[in-house]
Formats: C-alpha cells, structure tokens, sequence
C-alpha cells in the first residue's frame, strides 16, 4: 500500500537529451488576438455598409466629377507641390543636420536656431507670412550693407501664391527632416566611424559605406511618414488661393453647392496617393531591413500559426507537445 502511494507522488522523471533534440516546436496560439480581429472585421463592414447605403453621400456625383478636368489639374499641382517641397526641404535639411552635427558652435547654433524657429511657428502662419512678404519688405536688394546695390526687385511681382506656398512648405519640411537625419546618423554606432578612421578611410567614404547604410533604417520610416503628411498638408494652401487639389473642389461646390460630394472626390483622390506611397515605402524599408528581423510576420504566417484552433486535431497535437 505504501509502495503504491508513492508511485502516486513520486515526480515524473525529466525526459531524456534524445526526446529533447527531437521535440516539435509549436508556436503559441493566440486566440485573443483571433477574437478582437473579428470584433474588427465586423465593425469595418458594419462601416463599409453605411457607407455604401447612405444615398445622402450622392456617389453617382462623385463619380460624375472624380475625373473632372480642374479636379486632375488640382491633383496634378499638388503632386508636382509635394515632391518639389520634398526634394528642397530635404537638401536643406541635410545641410541643417550637418551644421547640428559640426564641431563648430557658430554652425550648431545657426542649425538648432533654425530648427527651433521653424518648429515653432505653426505651418499656416509661415504661409500667410511668406504670401504677405510684399507688406513687409516692399523692395529686395542685393549689394554692400551700408553701401551701394548691385541689383533690387519688388517682392510684390516675386511671391504669389504658388511660390509663397513652395517656399513655406519647403522651410518646414527643412527643419522636420534635419532632425530625422540627424537621428539617423546618431543611431549609428561611433566606434565603426572610429573603427574605419583608423583603417584610414577618409570621411566621404566612411559616410557612403558605412555611416549611410546603417542609418537608412532609421531615416525611410520617418520620411515615409513626412512625406505622406506633407501631401494631406498641401491642401493647407487653398486658404491662399492656390488652385491645389481641394481648392478646384471648392470652386466646383461653390458653384453647384454639392460640397459633401466634392469633398468626397478631394477624400478619394488623397487616399489613392497616400496608398500608393504607402506601398513605396514598405518596399523601401524592406529594402533597407535587410540582414535584419524586422521584416514582419506576414498574415500567411500568423494563419498557419494559429491555425490549430480552429480544429480538435490540432488542440491534441498542441497538447501533447
């Protein structure tokens, strides 16, 4: 009788160096993250539903006016708007980090100056700013301070609105992408700077194969997401009487008094660029994550991770294991 209770109470004996080299891995199961899913998946058609059923969103005139000549001429500035704002305010915003980044305290304190100004004053008071620039400084020059001028013009003929808007824009984008940059290059390690210096790599090379490279990872991200703010941001330009994407809608609807439609065409139009962006740079980063393990599990993966739930087969292999 004694024998037998304490076969009962004995603890199980550890499993042999064999039973463990030739276990199966099995990996977690979630199904909290199944069940809130679904919770998601049923208020997006739930959405979509209302959407679609609603007749007071007219989607026949959203239709009618979606390729609507001034709705593409609208589009057509705002792309050509965001991409020249990139390109400049990135070329300046590298020189700014640069000057961040310098020994020299005359050059970090004009780029923090600079960063700090600029990041300070909200964007659409730099656009009225720029747009009223004439009030201000009737007359530019260019010459000696204090003595003769080589060449002048009026600010009045110079800043209209389209240039106003590239200038403030651009100026904006400068200050945040200094500071992405900056970021970037302070992300990677000093000691494989110092490392390549002392294999007597000169500094335009260390920053090419080394420095640049590693800092790509932490650049893309945050760009991406600049950039796609600073397409919905160009629509802040309208208030100034830029003909952009949401001004020719509201032209239109100030003419037919159609506004939720007309508005649903400028929504519709922003959406398929932030997609496409969107789609860019995943494929950027992915480029750049590569040799890392942020690549992301894919939704085939998480399925057939979680895929035993759904089956009493796999609930007593999960079991067993």
């Amino acid at each position: 009788m004694t024998s037998d209770v304490s076969e009962r109470t004995a603890l199980p004996s550890a499993p042999a160096d064999e039973h463990l080299l030739t276990a199966r891995l099995v990996a977690p199961r979630r199904p909290g993250l199944w069940i809130s899913a679904a919770i998601l998946l049923v208020l997006a058609a739930m959405l979509i539903h209302t959407l679609v059923t609603n007749r007071r969103f007219q989607w026949p005139t959203v239709r009618g006016y979606f390729f609507e000549r001034s709705i593409l001429h609208g589009l057509e500035l705002t792309i050509w708007l965001t991409a020249a704002v990139l390109v400049t305010g990135y070329v300046i915003g590298t020189a700014v980090a640069a000057a961040r980044l310098s020994k020299n305290p005359v050059l970090k304190s004009l780029g923090f100056g600079f960063v700090w100004l600029i990041r300070s004053v909200p964007m659409l008071v730099q656009l009225l700013f720029w747009y009223e620039l004439a009030s201000l400084y009737p007359k530019l020059s260019l010459g000696i301070p204090f003595g003769p001028e080589f060449a002048s013009f009026k600010t009045a003929h110079l800043f209209g609105g389209i240039l106003a808007a590239y200038v403030a824009l651009s100026l904006d984008v400068a200050a945040f992408s200094a500071e992405i940059v900056r970021g970037g290059i302070l992300s990677v390690p000093a000691g494989q700077v110092e490392a390549a210096q002392a294999l007597g790599l000169g500094r335009g090379r260390i920053f090419r194969r080394i420095v640049l490279p590693q800092a790509m990872p932490a650049i893309v991200p945050a760009s991406g997401n600049l950039l796609i703010g600073m397409l919905k941001a160009t629509s802040i330009v309208s208030v100034i009487a830029v003909q952009d994407l949401l001004y020719s809608a509201q032209l239109i609807y100030n003419e037919n008094f159609q506004i939720i439609p007309l508005l649903l065409v400028a929504t519709l139009w922003y959406v398929v660029l932030t997609t496409v962006l969107s789609i860019g740079q995943y494929f950027v980063e992915r480029h750049y994550a590569r040799g890392t393990n942020r690549r992301g599990d894919g939704f085939a993966r998480l399925f057939r991770r979680n895929l035993p739930l759904f089956n009493r087969a796999g609930l007593a292999a999960g079991g067993r294991s």
